[in-house]
């Protein structure tokens, strides 16, 4: 088992990770945690890079899917290709069924319109449980966030402590990356990605949650678009309580 990080280590950490690279940053957490390491994939631009990093420093590394049960079918299509390119597979963790049979029974199939408890509820049911579920036993995570994807990134760091999932690190590469440099590595290493993307789509969930951007819009904008910026969070990353404490540290 690899040594656990403290919360002390955290930020001593973070700024030793801040100054190097994205593929140094990725070398350093496969050589730290191994197989303990997990890599949490939407297929999302971001995502597309860091499981490249990742699968270049390991080929075995764990990458897991959360099939939410409403993503888009060019999802799907672009995990079929991923898996092609990189001659593998990848694991996958759905909502519990009882919970979701319930989480419908009460709100409707579409219920998250109604309010931001109800979006939050349904989010809870078919991503974060299951989050949790495949993070039990990880060493630490890597995600493909970037501070400049939206108000609510703004204060991300590389390193964090993890309270919600056992206080493991969430490793976060490509933090201090712009949208031009994801797709500058992108397009320079010929990798599969979604055609949502040249649709107006530079950031994609769950297909009745996202819609195509306007020009000058943020990269989230059209993530749950009814809803405030602040509130635009399904509870994988930031919670409300995390989300004030970032905006109160700015």
């Amino acid at each position: 088992m690899p040594a656990a990080l403290t919360i002390p280590e955290v930020p001593i950490l973070d700024d030793q990770l801040s100054r190097l690279d994205a593929e140094a940053i990725v070398r350093w957490s496969v050589n730290r945690f191994g197989r303990q390491l997990a890599f949490a994939c939407s297929f999302g631009a971001e995502d597309v890079v860091v499981l490249d990093l990742l699968l270049q420093a390991d080929a075995g590394a764990r990458v897991f899917v959360l099939d939410t049960g409403r993503l888009p079918q060019e999802t799907h299509d672009l995990i079929h290709r991923a898996g092609e390119h990189y001659g593998r597979g990848f694991e996958f963790f759905f909502p519990d069924a009882q919970a979701l049979a319930e989480l419908v029974r009460s709100q409707g199939t579409n219920g998250f319109h109604a309010s931001i408890d109800n979006r939050r509820a349904c989010c809870r049911v078919r991503k974060v449980e299951p989050l949790a579920r495949a993070l039990a036993g990880a060493g630490a995570w890597l995600t493909g966030l970037r501070r400049a994807q939206s108000v609510t990134r703004h204060g991300l760091q590389v390193v964090e402590h993890d309270q919600d999932h056992g206080g493991i690190p969430k490793l976060n590469p490509l933090a201090g990356w712009s949208e031009d440099r994801v797709w500058n590595y992108i397009r320079g290493r010929g990798l599969p990605h979604s055609t949502l993307h040249g649709r107006g789509y530079p950031s994609i969930g769950c297909a009745p949650c996202t819609r195509a951007i306007e020009p000058g819009e943020e990269a989230r904008a059209g993530r749950w678009w009814w809803e405030a910026a602040e509130h635009k969070e399904c509870g994988l990353h930031f919670d409300g309580g995390k989300l004030v404490a970032r905006r109160a540290a700015r």
